[in-house]
């Protein structure tokens, strides 16, 4: 068993002791996978090029723990601020990622060294200081260093991926990564067995024993009919046909995302085979060995599909991949027990053997095998909310961004999977191009997944009422207030190259800014909101709901078209970013936009001391807010006005800006612009903002 071999903590019974254990034992594997790159220089490669160099990720997972903790209030001072901004964001390929090298100057390896260091210190010293009430629950501190922790724990792996990928003269092997000796050069033939169908419930509820990700939470229900399944995951034997058959080469058992894949990647064979002269070996995390015919082959969700296109026309049956009901009609099958009670004796899972895939046969279930660990397992279903899916305040954009019918399930965990990736409940998605630590079973079967799946902005209901404030109707004839905001700062704007709309949200005013500045950022905190605007930009549309009554709902449309934005979108970037920490990349603007947005940051003064920098010379600053300050997005300390100070005197949040401000900027204009948000048919918000204009001294 491997040392670093750990059981996922329980919410109800767990002891200081015991977390701090788990946080150390995932701090130290995480630091440990990083051991296998030769040198210092090697942090600086990309292994993938639509990902970050190594660096980036050394650093993320320590930073996630203090940008959380400081969203959540639990501390109030960084450690590293601009750390805690070039490592923040750009892990999933998302279109607001931004992956341009140019854009960063990296650390070096020992300074990240030093910081996480740092970071362990002050983690520590809350695990043994800060109150512990059982069960831990959302609203609770802990909460928020589990978040870390299993954060933490799933960059273990993906960091692995990522290291299994890089150039193997890069990589040196380490102690604790020892790999499985059961290599063969024969495998066994796959076999169909037969599953009785059940009702299905998927999820659980907010009282489970169990950290969880939001989209874990809630329920689906659905009939799932007898089926076919194979016994095995397809083996680098099985698969190898297809290869030899030109399976690559020939594009009839490819769909248009496959196509796609295979002109990017020019693959001919899966990720991590290695051609030579006398055939393929095999490639490990830390070596290249014979190649075990005998072992899952490691295939992104494209490959699986073509895959069974090939068997399907060879054998004139329908093979398809699982459904996520029925990998849990499998689980059920093979009468798993949850964790706690999960014996991963019987799995390769949890690092309880060793650091590689192992035979496909060697673990078995009720006469099927693997059905959870060895290797990740593809779904066909497409990642999606449950009823009743609530998203936490710490992190909003966990899983929304991938409610997009593009990230497809995978299942039952990989030889390195660990802490919350181990567990029944467990759902992470994954475009269909991605490479993880992931194979695939197949099915025949005569059902679809049956599905009371919400869409996005059907369960997001913040999202749906922004699409419809930024993008929808005029009521009461009180004009859009993106459209008048923009509107009016670009008419103080002394120059017009570069605007930053700040707050940006589903992004309307950044479109609008878009039409009077050569080049337009929009920033928002939350990828929600992002999402929305890179989806109506990239995509030329943006449908959505809105509210009537209770659970019923109006479908619309928009069009890039439409509006009008056709010939000014290519201007526009957007990009997640926290106002109170802002990327370094983010500045020489002749106008920044904050709109609505101080009395929703968590320390406002942060962003408005250090503002001005960001700005040319004579450069606008325009800041709209209702001051509608509230304890939930700022704590109370950090209000700019809205209360009376130890002289009894009333504090008014115009008279902080205007202190805060002058130091650097005249202020030139005062208004108030009105504006309404709808929340259903027949109820509506209408608030009157006050828009301060003030220019760069």
């Amino acid at each position: 068993m491997n040392k670093y071999h750990s059981y996922p903590l329980t919410l109800t019974n767990t002891s200081r002791d015991e977390i701090l254990t788990y946080f150390n034992n995932s701090y130290d594997l995480f630091e440990r996978m990083f051991d296998i790159l030769k040198n210092d220089s090697v942090f600086y490669k990309q292994s993938e090029p639509t990902r970050h160099p190594m660096i980036f990720y050394f650093g993320h997972t320590a930073t996630f723990f203090i940008n959380k903790l400081i969203l959540a209030g639990v501390i109030k001072e960084r450690i590293n601020p601009i750390f805690e901004s070039i490592f923040a964001v750009g892990v999933d390929e998302m279109r607001w990622d931004d992956l341009d090298s140019s854009h960063y100057s990296w650390p070096s390896v020992q300074e990240v060294r030093e910081y996480r260091l740092k970071v362990r210190s002050l983690i520590e010293k809350l695990i043994k200081t800060l109150p512990l009430n059982l069960p831990i629950k959302p609203d609770n501190a802990f909460w928020i260093i589990l978040m870390g922790i299993e954060h933490e724990r799933i960059h273990i792996e993906t960091s692995s991926v990522l290291h299994r990928q890089m150039p193997i003269e890069l990589i040196t092997e380490v102690d604790d990564f020892d790999i499985f000796d059961d290599m063969s050069d024969d495998f066994l033939p796959n076999m169909l067995v037969d599953i009785s169908g059940d009702t299905i419930t998927l999820g659980k509820d907010e009282t489970h024993h169990l950290y969880g990700w939001d989209n874990e939470y809630g329920s689906l229900t659905c009939k799932v009919e007898n089926f076919k399944v194979s016994k095995y995951l397809v083996s680098n034997g099985e698969f190898l046909e297809f290869v030899q058959n030109g399976g690559y080469e020939n594009h009839k058992y490819w769909d248009n995302d496959g196509l796609l894949f295979l002109k990017h990647s020019n693959a001919k064979y899966p990720r991590f085979w290695v051609k030579d002269k006398n055939g393929y070996k095999y490639r490990t995390l830390t070596k290249i060995i014979d190649m075990p015919l005998n072992w899952p082959v490691d295939v992104n969700a494209l490959e699986a599909h073509a895959f069974l296109r090939y068997i399907s026309i060879r054998d004139n049956k329908k093979y398809d991949l699982p459904t996520e009901a029925q990998w849990y009609r499998l689980y059920e099958h093979a009468k798993f027990k949850d964790v706690p009670d999960f014996d991963d004796t019987k799995a390769n899972i949890n690092l309880s053997y060793h650091v590689s895939a192992c035979s496909v046969d060697r673990f078995e279930h009720n006469g099927i095998c693997d059905i959870v660990g060895n290797v990740w397992q593809w779904t066909k279903t497409p990642i999606g909310p449950f009823d009743g899916f609530k998203i936490h305040y710490a992190y909003d954009d966990f899983s929304t961004p991938t409610f997009d019918d593009k990230h497809f399930l995978i299942k039952g965990g990989s030889f390195i999977s660990t802490g919350n990736e181990i567990m029944k409940h467990s759902r992470y998605a994954f475009r269909g191009h991605f490479h993880q630590h992931a194979g695939f079973r197949y099915v025949i079967a005569n059902n679809k997944e049956e599905s009371n799946m919400k869409d996005v902005y059907e369960s997001d209901e913040l999202v749906s009422q922004y699409c419809e404030f930024q993008y929808g109707e005029e009521y009461f004839s009180i004009k859009n207030f993106a459209v008048t905001c923009a509107s009016k700062a670009s008419s103080f704007a002394v120059n017009h190259k570069k605007a930053l709309d700040l707050g940006c949200a589903t992004g309307r005013a950044s479109f609008e800014l878009g039409k009077n500045f050569d080049m337009v950022e929009g920033v928002d905190f939350s990828a929600r909101f992002i999402s929305v605007a890179a989806r109506l930009q990239n995509e030329g549309y943006l449908a959505y709901h809105t509210k009537q009554e209770g659970d019923l709902y109006t479908k619309k449309k928009i069009t890039l078209k439409e509006l009008g934005y056709d010939d000014i979108k290519d201007k526009i970037s957007f990009w997640q970013g926290d106002a109170c920490n802002l990327k370094p990349t983010l500045t020489s603007y002749d106008l920044i936009m904050a709109t609505n947005l101080i009395d929703r940051l968590y320390n406002p003064r942060l962003f408005l001391d250090t503002i001005h920098k960001r700005l040319k010379d004579e450069g606008i600053l325009v800041i709209t807010s209702p001051y509608t300050w509230q304890e939930t997005s700022t704590k109370k300390e950090f209000w700019l006005g809205g209360y009376k100070n130890k002289d009894k005197n009333e504090v008014h949040t115009l008279d902080t800006l205007k202190e805060i401000l002058s130091l650097n900027f005249t202020l030139v204009h005062l208004e108030d612009v009105e504006f309404v948000l709808r929340e259903s048919v027949r109820k509506y918000q209408h608030t009157i903002s006050q828009m301060s204009v003030w220019k760069k001294r």
